[in-house]
């Protein structure tokens, strides 16, 4: 009893390492987002800190049009940006996930 329970224990452990490992290569996932018109264009990565965002001249004319733009585009990359990140982490989480009866929530 006490073996598998040891058992299970370092494979908890190996997986918590490697989702954390997997948080770590998620700042290095780039997911670009743009407006649908190309004026506004943002890069996140899979961890959701903004690492660029180009601005058109043209919305910098217009404070409302602009911060409308940021709103939008900034909602669709943080989207994305979470869909991979938890796909990502969620991936690893169950690989690694020993059978436990009734433990079943990442299948």
């Amino acid at each position: 009893m006490f073996g598998d329970l040891m058992g299970m224990m370092g494979k908890l452990k190996e997986t918590q390492k490697k989702v954390e490992e997997t948080k770590k290569r998620l700042d290095t996932v780039l997911i670009d987002e743009a407006s649908n018109d190309g004026k506004l264009k943002i890069t996140l990565t899979a961890n959701r800190a903004i690492k660029n965002i180009e601005i058109d001249n043209e919305l910098l004319e217009d404070k409302e049009q602009l911060e409308d733009y940021l709103v939008l585009t900034l909602n669709k990359a943080i989207a994305r940006a979470t869909q991979v990140n938890e796909t990502e982490i969620a991936a690893v989480a169950k690989d690694g996930m020993p059978n436990i009866p009734g433990m079943d929530m990442f299948k």
